[in-house]
């Protein structure tokens, strides 16, 4: 019997014994687990559970300690937090371990039950109500969703799936179960499934504003931001004055570049719920995209004075790049980081704003290690892993061969409009697509992924039995299968457009999809944005990402990451050569108009003295260079990693030998700096 089937036994053999109330035998059962596995989340979970039935409220919050160190979004442990304090006569860290509970894992009705036991006996009777309605709502629900929630809310999808779709065979127009797997398969990626299970849905209970806003979400993810902006209309007609549909509106009007609407729908919230910290903060993202900056500053600032355990507007004040922290500020940042209970993305969101605040006074060192902590802390939310990528890089370099790119081979859509700009975050990117979309015929519109959409539907459902379907079903498809590709990725894109004849998509990972890029795009230009290896990647490290680079959180891992680019990149100049610019970003600071010029030749257009000046263009900017773009160009960025040098070890042991080679001059290259 292997380690983990001796564990499972004991957990199953400890259970029974819990449920017989023999909770000395279960712990005898346990610590031979625990010995070997001191980390183990279940059988911690249920030491803490039983020393709290034996009266051992020492060793109880011990074991609780120990494990929401180890995973503080368990929402079974921050549960039985709760239920420790309460029994301590604790009703208020009670009621936060509860409520911090439900944020974790949704489904569990006896937290939302406690909590309104406690809201009650404060007097709080509204909000009593509504968490005993949260309460009713999930014990109501059949056994089998109510354990696939469960097993969502824990990060067992498949389990989660697996009882979902074995509930909908028997209950197939059950809303609830279609919800469910929805947001299952929102997790996994597969987000048309997920779009046509909430278009049933909604056919179903057109009346149910929650499966909404769902729908809407997810319509968001497939980038088709025209239909969800449809949709929270609708809601927004149906009730005006309802602060979650106006919210929801003031989301899409963002997604679809309306800042001026966006900004009126949250300040019209902020009429009904002053000083509400997510609406600040939304409105201070919106503020920050449209430039407006110290608006966006005074946004988030009010979001932090709120609630200063709000994350996420604390590094929003981070992420503008050009904002520094005063002492006071930096305080409150710390004390809230070391509160007990702070939800993992909140600590996350904090620590990285705290590095931004400590590199500003020049204390490295302190700097260094909240960005560890905040990396370290991210990784408990990805499942990345660099052998999955690598194994990745290896089926494009196989499947993607110089046959697939031949005069004769089928070829999709010939629009030469797109103009595609890869590589790493933090590469210059966001300076390539200011400089283009400061030309008269060119749109800069955002990191879109499209490109990202259609190679998922190519893997289709079987991804996890048949890992290489795609990129090897490139090979198998016809003229017009990859024609109607490319269409789907103009037709998609045509709402960013403002009607110039090419447009940017500075989605970086689209390197790894340059085969599939060519393939039904085959007249679209291909830039690829490089930047110096440490330079790059410390800056990414420092970095927090909205989402998909899971890549970044960790030295290794980053390392490894940019090694798999260069080689993956060399082989796109092997099978398709002279199809790709390489742009150094350290030749474009040190030489603008040089490389303004080369970037214009290759893409076919006249030169423009605007391009030069790309720091007068006024449009809108998402990405974290945001603030940068908008001031002329500067080399101060060049070198800033060399402060963290002493730190930096593990990351020249992953580049390897692409930290001396990563230039791969190729002959268009040179051809161009000629």
């Amino acid at each position: 019997m292997s380690a983990d089937e001796t564990q499972t036994q004991a957990l199953r053999e400890a259970e029974t014994h819990m449920r017989k109330g023999a909770f000395e035998a279960a712990l005898q059962v346990l610590e031979p687990v625990l010995s070997d596995a001191p980390d183990h989340v279940d059988a911690l979970y249920m030491r803490a559970v039983c020393q709290r039935y034996l009266k051992q409220g020492n060793d109880a919050r011990a074991t609780l300690d120990h494990l929401l160190r180890v995973a503080p979004e368990f929402g079974r442990g921050l549960q039985e937090d709760g239920h420790l304090f309460r029994d301590q006569g604790d009703r208020d860290r009670a009621l936060g371990s509860y409520r911090a509970a439900v944020r974790a894992n949704p489904a569990l009705h006896a937290a939302w039950s406690a909590q309104a036991q406690i809201l009650a006996e404060q007097g709080r009777a509204d909000e009593a109500r509504l968490a005993q309605a949260q309460a009713d709502q999930i014990k109501a629900l059949p056994p089998a969703l109510q354990a696939a929630m469960h097993h969502l809310h824990e990060n067992r999808l498949l389990k989660a799936e697996n009882l979902c779709r074995s509930w909908l065979t028997q209950n197939p127009k059950d809303v609830a179960g279609m919800r469910l797997l929805a947001e299952i398969g929102s997790r996994l990626g597969v987000l048309e499934d997920a779009e046509f299970l909430l278009e049933s849905a909604v056919t179903f209970e057109p009346g149910n504003a929650d499966l909404r806003v769902d729908y809407i979400r997810i319509l968001r993810k497939r980038q088709k931001f025209g239909k969800a902006l449809e949709e929270a209309q609708t809601l927004y007609d149906r009730d005006p004055d309802n602060p979650v549909f106006i919210s929801q509106l003031a989301i899409e009007r963002m997604q679809t570049g309306d800042y001026a609407r966006a900004v009126e729908l949250f300040d019209r919230v902020l009429e009904r719920a002053p000083g509400d910290p997510a609406t600040l903060t939304s409105r201070g993202h919106a503020l920050k995209t449209w430039g407006r900056s110290e608006e966006a500053i005074a946004s988030y600032q009010a979001a932090c004075q709120s609630d200063p355990a709000h994350g996420d507007a604390w590094y929003g004040l981070a992420n503008l790049k050009t904002y520094r922290f005063d002492a006071d500020e930096r305080a409150i940042m710390q004390a809230e980081d070391s509160r007990p209970g702070q939800p993992l993305q909140t600590r996350i969101n904090l620590n990285f704003a705290l590095g931004k605040a400590f590199e500003d006074e020049g204390d490295f060192a302190s700097a260094f290690e909240r960005y560890r902590e905040g990396n370290a802390l991210k990784t408990r939310q990805t499942r990345y892993t660099t052998d999955q990528i690598e194994r990745e890089f290896e089926a494009q370099k196989k499947y993607c061969t110089p046959d697939l790119f031949s005069p004769s081979a089928p070829s999709g859509d010939p629009s030469p409009d797109p103009i595609f700009i890869v590589g790493l975050p933090r590469a210059g990117s966001t300076l390539l697509e200011q400089i283009l979309a400061s030309h008269s015929q060119v749109d800069g519109t955002l990191e879109l992924p499209n490109i990202i959409s259609i190679s998922h539907a190519l893997r289709g459902r079987q991804r996890a039995s048949d890992k290489t379907r795609y990129p090897r079903i490139l090979s198998e498809l016809d003229s017009e299968a990859l024609e109607k590709l490319g269409r789907r990725y103009l037709e998609e894109t045509a709402i960013h457009r403002k009607g110039a004849p090419f447009f940017t998509d500075k989605m970086p990972n689209n390197f790894r999809h340059i085969g599939l890029i060519k393939a039904i795009l085959p007249n679209a230009k291909i830039i690829d944005a490089r930047r110096h290896p440490m330079a790059c990647c410390v800056s990414g490290f420092k970095q927090l990402f909205a989402e998909g680079q899971e890549f970044t959180y960790g030295l290794e891992e980053i390392g490894a990451y940019y090694r798999g680019y260069v080689e993956l990149m060399d082989h796109w100049d092997q099978v398709m050569p002279g199809q790709i610019l390489r742009v150094i970003h350290e030749d474009v600071v040190n030489d603008l108009e040089a490389q303004v010029r080369r970037i214009l030749d290759y893409c076919g257009l006249e030169f423009e003295p605007g391009c030069v000046a790309f720091h007068k263009t006024k449009r809108e900017v998402r990405t974290a260079s945001s603030e940068q773009v908008r001031q002329p160009i500067n080399t101060k960025g060049l070198e800033q990693w060399k402060a963290y040098d002493a730190w930096l070890d593990p990351l020249r042991d992953a580049l390897g030998p692409v930290l001396d080679d990563w230039r791969r001059d190729t002959p268009l290259q040179i051809a161009a700096c000629s």
